[in-house]
Order: C-alpha cells, then sequence, then structure tokens
C-alpha cells in the first residue's frame, strides 16, 4: 500500500496577485476543476493508497482542511509544521508519523502544486518505480525534458536498473542555457521534479546516516504530539531547533542507492505566470483567457478576469491578472520579477501581500467591500452549522444586517433569531456571538464602525476551532 505524502507548503509569490502570503498558489483552481492541492490527490486515483497525509503551514490549515474535506479524504491527516524548514524535515515528520503507528508503508512525497496534463502516465511511472521502492530504493522522478530549461535542477542518469529506472549518477543545479543544451543533447539528464518514492523506514536510515541533526530534531518533535480536529501539532521548541535543508541535499545526493524512473507526464511546477500560460489551453491566437475577457488584434497573451471585464487590444506576451484589489501588468519574458513586486509589498507591510479581499475562515468567509476613515463595511459567509468565535471588541461596535438565512445571536446575556432584512447591533464591549443554524449558508452584511477597525481587536473567550 502506498501512502501519499502531500507537501502544501510555499507561497507562490510568483503567481501574485491570485497567489498571496495567506492563499498560495496549492490552493487555487489555476489548472481543471479543482484546486492543485485537490488535483494532487484526485490524480491519484488508480493507484493502490491510503488516506493521503498532508503537511502544511499553521496559518494555512483550515483552508487545507476544507479542501480535503470537500473531497471526502479529511481523516485526522494533516500535520501542521510551526515554522518551515524545507523538504527534507516535513517528510521525517511524516516517516515518523507512519512507523509510530506500527506501519513501514512507501510513501509517495508529492508537491500540492504541480500539474499533470498526463495523470495516466504519472500513475505508471509510480508503478514502475514501485518494486524499487519495496527493495529499498529511494527513487526520484526524472522528468524527460522537453527542451532547454534553466529553471530547473537536473538529474543524469548513470546504470539502467531493470527495465524502467536508473542509478542516480548526479544532481545538479540549475544550469545556464549553453550547458542545459549540452544537457539535452546528451539524452542522459532528466528534470528533477521533487517527487520521491520510498519506504519509511529507509528514509529516516538514510536521514540519521547523513544528517543525524535533522533526525534528531524531528524525533524530539513527534515525542509530544497533539491532536487538535483534523490537525497533528508536533512539538514546536524541538521543531524550531531543526536545521533547514531539502532532501536532495540532506538525503539524495548523499545515499548509495538513489535510483531515477523516467517521467513524461506533462509535468509543470507552475512556478510563474509563463509557465501557467505554456500548460493552458489556447485559442486560435494563442491567447489563454479566464473570466469576462475581450481580445483584438491580440496574441500569445494570458488574461485572468476575476471581478470584471478585461480587454486586451494590440498586445502580445503580456500577463494580466484582475482581482479584486489588484491588477498586474506584466511582459511574459519578466514574469520571474513579479517576486519584487511580492518583495516590496510585504516592505511596506501592504494588505496585498497576505490577504485578498476575500479572506476564508473555518466557519465561511468575508469580503472587504468598502472602508474608510473609522467604518468597514464586509459582506460575511456562515456554512450552515458553524459558529463564529465568542468574541469582544475595544475599538468597534457593529452592526449586521441578515441579506439570506437565519442568524443565531448571543449579545452579552441575550441570544435571539435575526432573519433575512432584519439587524441587530452590537456595541463596544459587548461579549457576542453568531451561529448559523440552518441548512442554508448565511449571508449578512457587517457594517463596523470605531477608532480601531483591524483584526487583531479581537478578543477571544471560547471558539470551536482551537482560535481562543
Amino acid at each position: 500500500m502506498i501512502l501519499p505524502v502531500i507537501m502544501a507548503g510555499g507561497s507562490g509569490s510568483r503567481l501574485w496577485p491570485l497567489s498571496r502570503a495567506l492563499y498560495p498558489k496549492q490552493f487555487l483552481k489555476l489548472n481543471g476543476s479543482g484546486t492543485m492541492l485537490q488535483n494532487t490527490v484526485t490524480r491519484l486515483e488508480g493507484l493502490e493508497c491510503a488516506d493521503p497525509m498532508l503537511i502544511c503551514n499553521e496559518e494555512h490549515r483550515f483552508i487545507a482542511a476544507e479542501q480535503l474535506r470537500q473531497l471526502g479524504e479529511l481523516n485526522h491527516n494533516i500535520i501542521l509544521e510551526p515554522a518551515g524548514r524545507n523538504t527534507a524535515p516535513a517528510i521525517a515528520l511524516a516517516a515518523f508519523t507512519a512507523v509510530s503507528q506500527g506501519q513501514d508503508p512507501v510513501m509517495l512525497v508529492l508537491a500540492a502544486d504541480h500539474i499533470m496534463q498526463k495523470p495516466e502516465a504519472f500513475r505508471d511511472s509510480v508503478s514502475k518505480a514501485l518494486p524499487f521502492a519495496e527493495q529499498g530504493k529511494l527513487v526520484t522522478f526524472g522528468i524527460v525534458p522537453t527542451g532547454p530549461e534553466t529553471g530547473y535542477g537536473y538529474i543524469e542518469r548513470g546504470a539502467e536498473q531493470g527495465d524502467s529506472g536508473f542509478d542516480v549518477a548526479r544532481f545538479v543545479e540549475k544550469p545556464d542555457a549553453s550547458t542545459a543544451q549540452e544537457y539535452i543533447d546528451s539524452g542522459k539528464f532528466y528534470w528533477n521534479s521533487g517527487m520521491f518514492l520510498f519506504k519509511a523506514s529507509r528514509y529516516l536510515e538514510e536521514l540519521k546516516a547523513h544528517r543525524p541533526d535533522i533526525y534528531k530534531a524531528c524525533e524530539q518533535a513527534m515525542t509530544d504530539v497533539n491532536s487538535d480536529l483534523d490537525f497533528v501539532r508536533v512539538n514546536k521548541e524541538a521543531f524550531l531547533s531543526c536545521p533547514e535543508d531539502s532532501i536532495d541535499y540532506a538525503v539524495m545526493e548523499k545515499t548509495k542507492d538513489a535510483v531515477v524512473v523516467p517521467m513524461d507526464a506533462g509535468w509543470s511546477d507552475v512556478g510563474s505566470w509563463s509557465s501557467l500560460w505554456e500548460v493552458s489551453e489556447k485559442d486560435a491566437d494563442g491567447n489563454v483567457h479566464h473570466g469576462d475577457v475581450m481580445s483584438h488584434n491580440a496574441s500569445n497573451n494570458y488574461v485572468f478576469a476575476e471581478t470584471g471585464m478585461v480587454a486586451t487590444v494590440g498586445i502580445d506576451d503580456v500577463v494580466v491578472v484582475q482581482t479584486k484589489d489588484a491588477v498586474l501588468v506584466v511582459k511574459k519574458d519578466q514574469v520571474q520579477d513579479v517576486k519584487k513586486v511580492v518583495e516590496a509589498l510585504k516592505k511596506d507591510n501592504r494588505s496585498e501581500f497576505q490577504l485578498h479581499r476575500e479572506v476564508y475562515r473555518p466557519w465561511g468567509k468575508y469580503d472587504s467591500i468598502d472602508n474608510g476613515a473609522r467604518y468597514q463595511v464586509k459582506r460575511i459567509t456562515v456554512k450552515p452549522g458553524e459558529k463564529l468565535s465568542i468574541q469582544m471588541h475595544h475599538h468597534r461596535a457593529e452592526h449586521w444586517i441578515v441579506v439570506s438565512g437565519t442568524a443565531n445571536v448571543t449579545i452579552d446575556e441575550e441570544t435571539a433569531l435575526v432573519t433575512e432584512n432584519e439587524s441587530v447591533y452590537i456595541p463596544i464591549g459587548s461579549v457576542h456571538t453568531l451561529e448559523n443554524p440552518g441548512k442554508i449558508p448565511l449571508e449578512l452584511i457587517e457594517v463596523q464602525s470605531g477608532a480601531y477597525l483591524g483584526e487583531d481587536d479581537i478578543v477571544r473567550f471560547e471558539d470551536r476551532y482551537g482560535r481562543a
């Protein structure tokens, strides 16, 4: 049985403004009907797999849980990293978890933000790699290159192993253009996919041999594990002491048991807007359009319209991305520099670095419709059966107007049902909460007024999602 281990960390800053720190690309619908995380899970169908184990950041836990729940794959299977420490420690947490349950599964390590245009070819390569992993080998998947790409690391193959694999001769860093062409011409190199297949015990053995400091820190982090809803929390102090390193550097480049299995599955790590354009379906003029887009005398563009109509006239090789609160226009050959915009937003402490205008919470979501001096307006959606925390604000009062559904509202000691076209006022300092007791989503407009309207002006007394 294969245990899929899906790493859902990372910020995807090159895909701003869709991808943001608190809602990165792995949780977005960029290619296909599902999100990138959901597509990673569904492409496993056809393989004999256990429930996937997800590793993600604390800040993304509720988004990840909701997306797994929608697939029926949420089963206390999300490991939370207190902080990012790269791939070697993350995989170690999954391996220790599996071994602690008295199992030694073959772990299929995947990234949550990859695209596979030919999922059947992906599954075929995994099946071919499985015998190597069962024999104790550490398998990496080498993507059959389609050109001299300088944005990927490469794997050089060595002696042939059976009918479907090769010894790993060496891993090499991202090359310059001429070196990349030499690699392609030789026919001996693959792109480094960052996907792996090996037994949990074998990974831990190799990690202990080559990076005992990482092994020890992760082992200690797993000695004090707490369960919280669908999440597994490791010992924070122990994990924060763990050095950062990738699995390539920590294990794969040092082990003598590395095998590479070729994969030709239409793979992309979607590292930029241009790479997303490359793998997307195009019209006769080479354009990729999402949303309400009109195009005249324009070609080879990627245009994403989230809320309004976007028109392009007389432009070529350009990316245009419109969201509720930001617009990006960039030449396709300069998309790597989008990260510089993100760095500037972060330096200036701009909200556009972290959040979308629409923000997801475990109970639903809110959309910041309007704001100004001493006021803010939000549209709030509460899922059926869900409840906001019992809370209080020091600096703001709130008005709630129910648009649809029914709200069960408690203010201090009084509880009442508020229905469509009715409203309620929450004074500054009042302890209050809101619940949707109905079977349909509750929609309401919230008008905040006061001297300070920040999200950190919330004192939580009780919360079913563990945030109090």
